[in-house]
């Protein structure tokens, strides 16, 4: 419903006014985003390269590193350009394409999180029935019902915004088109559509958070039957997860499951689970686990081999 709006693009404020600290987050945010790409895209060819790898839980990852490498891709191109420019402006479509992907690669991410989660338990406390729950067919249908489901979130999120009359000002004071920035803004009484949108995305984040805490303490709890052998691997596995579901999950609740209201440091606890978290992913996942780094040896070793007799 562009056409009933007086605003056809929007300034976006970033992070900072400040010319020496933008050209400092222009510095940080660059190795952050090219970590993040090269980092996930290293786990996503590695999981596709390797025969160690073939697991459900690599399979998981693999979509989890693609999900942190488009979800990062949705917000930190424009921050890092920004920083450099004297016009930050951002079309009304832009905008709204910001907004729909964000929450559709940031939902896929959630329910990929859940699904490994899952894939933790039944391997856990299901051992003799895993081949069979976790065949490769269950998991694919698993992924595209997760993919199903992002689509519909991110819908659902989206509608209401096209809805919203915008009449000026059309300054956003944040990085990115988020929902509550964009809802301070709209010419109209906008707590219905809040309510809508903290229901949707606040009991999306805060449900499945509860739900991640519950499974890997059930996962964590049933450990102590294992061998001390097994109960070190699994151990080692669940907490790579947990910090990854804390690390991700935190600001996402602090951001959506809540009332129409903004906090100062709202822009730079975004920052942390849109940019932080998927550059982390990839060192959190590698350095805490022995398979994937010995698949990255190997393809590594395989490749400088082809290069050299090349």
């Amino acid at each position: 419903m562009e056409q009933n709006n007086t605003v056809t693009e929007f300034i976006l404020l970033g992070l900072t006014q400040d010319p020496m600290k933008k050209k400092m987050v222009f510095v940080i945010f660059f190795i952050f985003y090219v970590g993040t790409v090269v980092g996930n895209l290293l786990i996503i060819v590695t999981v596709k390269s390797s025969r160690t790898l073939g697991s459900p839980m690599y399979f998981f990852l693999f979509y989890l590193s693609l999900a942190d490498s488009c979800f990062s891709t949705s917000t930190a191109p424009r921050l890092i350009v920004d920083t450099l420019s004297s016009q930050r402006t951002i079309s009304y479509n832009e905008c709204m394409t910001q907004v729909f992907a964000m929450h559709f690669f940031g939902s896929m991410e959630v329910f990929v999180l859940i699904l490994m989660a899952i894939d933790r338990y039944v391997a856990i406390c299901k051992p003799l029935h895993y081949p069979t729950i976790m065949r490769r067919q269950v998991c694919i249908i698993l992924i595209i019902l997760a993919w199903i489901g992002a689509f519909i979130h991110s819908l659902a999120e989206l509608l209401p915004a096209l809805k919203l009359p915008f009449c000026g000002p059309n300054l956003i004071n944040h990085y990115c088109c988020d929902l509550q920035p964009l809802l301070k803004l709209a010419c109209m009484d906008t707590y219905t559509i809040n309510l809508e949108w903290v229901s949707n995305s606040g009991s999306i984040c805060a449900g499945s958070f509860l739900f991640l805490i519950i499974s890997y303490t059930v996962i964590l709890h049933s450990l102590r039957n294992h061998s001390a052998e097994g109960r070190k691997k699994a151990l080692s596995t669940c907490i790579t997860h947990i910090i990854v579901v804390v690390l991700f999950f935190g600001p996402c609740v602090f951001i959506y499951a809540r009332p129409q209201t903004t906090f100062p440091v709202d822009k730079m606890v975004s920052v942390f689970y849109t940019i932080g978290t998927p550059f982390l992913n990839p060192f959190i996942y590698t350095l805490r686990n022995a398979e994937v780094k010995n698949a990255m040896r190997k393809l590594c070793h395989i490749t400088n081999t082809s290069e050299s007799k090349g």
